[in-house]
């Protein structure tokens, strides 16, 4: 994040910052069981040297609490901003989230930061969230945390760790949507076509009153824990379909929090797209062509709009 942030700042990308937090218990706790976050606790502090936490595979630490703290509360800080303000904002934390489940960590993530900025969200404001998920990887812990006014839509590879979001659900006016890529890899224009169409159509669905993005850009050709194949270019697509969708149904809230991406200079080029094109308040279409799409994934696309209908 260090690298991130000062490659960030060289682009003077970092102009308007504001700073993080940490979540307290019972932030986390709208999210996660209290006897799980006492579990990370006792864990944490009881460590000697870097171990795995004892529900999955987390590599934690003696600071790894505090990390972990920060970077739910700075998620918390990124969709205050956005619903101040109405205008789009990112979360440089880490570790990401999406992976870790009410009573379990794993997959790197401690807490689910995406949800618990959404729940944090509901409790000050009211009203219905959306949480999109564009990582590689199936975000499992947000996909179980859906429901109550939160709504969960992700892309993701399969067969790919965790194994999970094959299927759709309708959680009353709530809608979990999965719609899995091939892990072999996708076209950069098809992946972009992909999220045009589920963001126009499921937030018109839906009608959330914010959105929140699990930003995981671990789907960029050349990342070593991920890789669909899919140009970095790609990110500047996926911005603008979210900011049309945001602005057209949310007043631009929208918070990105960033997820998996494990190369520094994708990284950085793939969040320098976001912002700029989000700062640029930028909504046209990218002219991706649905054909473009495998198959599978159309099908996927119509078992989604048979849930939204």
């Amino acid at each position: 994040m260090e690298v991130v942030a000062a490659r960030l700042g060289e682009r003077g990308l970092l102009g308007s910052t504001i700073p993080a937090r940490d979540a307290t218990d019972a932030e986390i706790e709208r999210v996660h069981a209290p006897a799980y976050l006492e579990l990370v606790k006792h864990e944490i502090g009881a460590l000697t040297g870097p171990r795995y936490l004892s529900t999955g595979d987390v590599v934690v630490d003696g600071v790894s609490l505090d990390v972990a703290r920060r970077a739910a509360g700075g998620a918390i800080a990124a969709l205050e901003a956005a619903a101040a303000t109405g205008e789009p904002s990112f979360a440089l934390v880490r570790p990401p989230g999406h992976h870790a489940e009410a009573r379990r960590g794993m997959g790197f993530c401690l807490f689910n930061n995406a949800a618990i900025a959404a729940r944090a969200y509901q409790a000050q404001f009211g009203g219905r969230v959306l949480i999109v998920d564009f990582d590689y990887h199936h975000g499992n812990g947000t996909q179980d945390a859906a429901g109550e006014g939160l709504s969960y839509i992700s892309t993701h590879a399969a067969p790919a760790y965790p194994g999970t979001g094959h299927d759709h659900a309708a959680l009353g006016r709530d809608a979990v949507l999965n719609v899995p890529l091939p892990a072999s890899g996708i076209a950069t224009e098809a992946f972009v076509a992909v999220w045009e169409a589920l963001m126009r159509e499921a937030t018109a669905a839906l009608r959330p009153d914010a959105i929140v993005v699990s930003a995981g850009f671990d789907y960029a050709a050349g990342d070593p824990v991920g890789d669909l194949g899919v140009a970095v270019e790609a990110a500047s697509g996926l911005a603008r379909a979210i900011h049309a969708a945001a602005a057209r149904w949310c007043g631009g809230r929208v918070a990105y929090v960033l997820e998996g991406g494990y190369d520094i200079e994708t990284l950085v080029d793939s969040i320098e797209r976001v912002i700029r094109a989000s700062d640029a308040h930028e909504d046209a279409p990218s002219g991706a062509e649905a054909g473009a799409m495998p198959a599978a994934v159309r099908a996927a696309l119509k078992r989604a709009r048979a849930i939204l209908s």
